[in-house]
């Protein structure tokens, strides 16, 4: 439903009007493949219905901020002259919507990787939220699809551009002379996990900046931004999740990791967080 109010859905849900599997949903419960949602019919929602996704994945979205799920690729700003970017098809978005707003990256990431990137609505809100970034940062999970069988889990503290920094993760699968990793960064540097993970030797595939090698039929590597926790002004704590990219679960699949076991531990990284 492209076009309906930032407040539509969530107003469905807690009027009982959408089910989740048959029964009542609630606000908290995060979708998981293969989940059925029905909403009750009504003349409204009909008409906001799209046989066309829209162009921006939007995870969560309020007064202050949206967070979208970045697809891999996409670069956050206009590098080249009529080059797609994630701040120009947002705002795009927005103005189509009818609630046009100037857009401020609060967090970014690097081209070649997805998921969540959270968006300011205003330059107050972001002088708040990026306050918070400088000051104690957000608390990401990374999934990284790396070259080799790594350890099951470590911690890389090498120094980067003269700064210490220092890189948690662990195995979350195993395939075929790869591993998908769960990662940490616990400080921010340029290229932190990429660099890190490479000094390893275990470079993330089609990184050829850091030694991952060329895929072409990837958009870009296989490092997808999975879980933010954000503070909320004044609200609290919130966990968003985004969905992994249809390349790079195709990706994991053709190097012997199963779509079905990757969605489960997927599932489980971000249940067992919100538990």
């Amino acid at each position: 439903m492209p076009t309906s109010p930032s407040g539509y859905s969530r107003k469905q849900i807690k009027s009982g009007a959408a089910r989740l599997n048959g029964i009542t949903a609630t606000p908290d419960t995060l979708l998981a493949l293969h989940d059925k949602v029905i909403l009750k019919e009504s003349g409204a929602t009909t008409g906001y219905i799209s046989a066309v996704r829209p162009d921006l994945d939007i995870l969560y979205e309020d007064s202050l901020i949206l967070v979208a799920n970045k697809p891999p690729g996409l670069p956050m700003h206009r590098t080249a002259e009529f080059e797609d970017n994630l701040v120009d098809v947002s705002q795009v978005y927005m103005t189509q919507r009818s609630t046009p707003c100037k857009l401020y990256p609060v967090n970014r990431l690097d081209r070649g990787t997805s998921g969540a990137v959270i968006m300011a609505k205003s330059s107050s809100s972001a002088a708040i939220y990026g306050r918070q970034v400088k000051e104690t940062g957000l608390d990401k999970l990374y999934l990284a699809l790396v070259w080799g069988l790594s350890e099951n889990c470590g911690v890389i503290n090498e120094t980067l551009d003269g700064k210490e920094c220092e890189t948690r993760y662990k195995t979350a699968l195993a395939g075929e002379n790869c591993s998908l990793l769960a990662v940490t960064p616990i400080s921010g540097r340029m290229h932190q996990i990429r660099r890190h993970l490479a000094s390893i030797g275990h470079p993330i595939i089609g990184d050829k900046r850091y030694g991952g090698g060329d895929l072409p039929e990837l958009s870009g590597f296989a490092l997808h931004s999975f879980r933010t926790i954000i503070d909320r002004v004044e609200i609290g704590k919130l966990t968003v999740c985004a969905p992994v990219s249809g390349e790079m679960l195709d990706l994991c699949e053709r190097r012997g990791i199963g779509r079905d076991t990757l969605q489960e531990t997927v599932y489980q990284m971000a249940t067992e967080e919100e538990s």
